[in-house]
């Protein structure tokens, strides 16, 4: 199998405040809900969420065409955001945190680029022909991705209302950066592979192609013609690459430089249909738009993660026991944060502090608890 660039540097170490020094490994079995935040209107879900660079600020795209922004070191809600005429989805923070970027859902395809202070668009980026599927912003420029099912991924630069680059690609619907920001991998669920691109060539071919056929389920089980891929996340060392699905034998832990299979993490439940959200590939699917309900903690040793058919959260250690279920090697879950107030329909670790939300049809805030123990499953 192909091979890819030395490895990148570590990530710089955190500030040495108390709350960001606190090893993760001694309080993710004791996060429990602290901050519950309803939407005005009934029937609304939350189809993404994003945290800014300093953890601060927390902002949900809504299907009724609002964009939520709370403080997520207060615990407040600040602001609501319309896009009544274009809808939302894929709110992302820039490094700036009074910017934001996101997709249009109905009248046009273009991202919008929105100032949160004054509710001014600074742009509009324009070209894509259908739905966009995924936005990654770049972790060390204000480059970002775009992928849609127009079957484009076009590489864009907040500065310019032009793409700077594009490729064509079968259903190129979910894309990443690796932390050095060098690296991209674009998973094309059609063709069941994941394309590793330097983006100081990205015009030229990947470099990788990691065959994921050998761990699709089979067609019978998975209920749809290709996989129900909903995320693609490298872990903040790099060593990692996680494919979040909606498939029954749950999520894909890859080696992010040989894309070998290091295990599979399954939901402790079958998935309850209605509690997941729609892939992007699941193009005839009648549940709400989300982003994934997996992320990986900033240590890049856990993933926090939906349960599938529960409200509770559950935590998978990548560093736990790997067992064997006939050919394959599985890491189940270590333990469940239980939670009565919503599901974690998307899911989203706050690098910055020992915090996650979650959301569904209200968004939740989690802190850990010194007054309460782990759970197991």
């Amino acid at each position: 199998m192909a091979q890819g660039p030395p490895p990148p540097p570590p990530p710089p170490p955190p500030p040495a405040n108390s709350e960001k020094a606190q090893k993760t490994s001694d309080i993710i079995g004791s996060l429990r809900p602290t901050k519950l935040f309803k939407l005005s209107k009934p029937n609304t879900y939350v189809t993404s969420l994003d945290f800014d660079d300093e953890g601060q600020l927390l902002i949900a795209a809504c299907s009724d065409d609002s964009l939520q922004l709370y403080s997520a070191r207060d615990g407040t809600h600040q602001k609501t955001l319309l896009s009544q005429k274009y809808g939302c989805h894929l709110a992302r923070f820039s490094h700036h945190s009074q910017t934001v970027i996101y997709a249009s859902t109905k009248g046009e395809d273009a991202i919008r680029y929105l100032s949160t202070h004054d509710m001014s668009y600074i742009r509009y980026f324009r070209g894509h022909s259908a739905p966009v599927t995924d936005l990654v912003p770049c972790p060390r420029d204000d480059t970002f991705l775009s992928c849609s099912t127009d079957n484009t991924v076009r590489l864009w630069n907040l500065k310019s209302q032009y793409a700077q680059a594009r490729l064509n690609l079968a259903t190129p619907y979910i894309a990443a950066y690796d932390p050095s920001a060098t690296v991209i991998a674009i998973a094309s669920a059609s063709t069941s592979s994941i394309l590793l691109y330097d983006i100081r060539n990205f015009d030229k071919p990947p470099f990788a192609t990691f065959d994921m056929r050998p761990y699709d389920p089979p067609l019978a089980a998975r209920g749809s013609s290709i996989p129900e891929w909903s995320k693609l996340e490298f872990s903040n060392d790099g060593k990692s690459l996680l494919v979040t699905t909606n498939d029954g034998q749950g999520h894909l832990l890859l080696d992010a430089f040989n894309g070998e299979l290091k295990a599979q993490l399954p939901r402790p439940y079958q998935p309850t249909w209605g509690i997941l959200r729609s892939a992007p590939s699941a193009t005839l699917s009648k549940t709400p738009l989300g982003q994934g309900d997996t992320s990986f903690t900033a240590d890049g040793r856990f993933v926090v993660g939906g349960s599938g058919a529960d409200r509770d959260v559950v935590v998978w250690d990548t560093q736990g026991r790997i067992g064997k279920e006939g050919e394959k090697q599985v890491i189940r879950p270590m333990c469940s944060l239980p939670c009565d107030k919503g599901k974690g329909a998307v899911v989203l670790w706050n690098h910055r502090f020992n915090m996650m939300a979650t959301a569904d049809t209200e968004v939740i805030m989690w802190l850990p608890d010194e007054h309460v123990g782990m759970k197991p499953l």
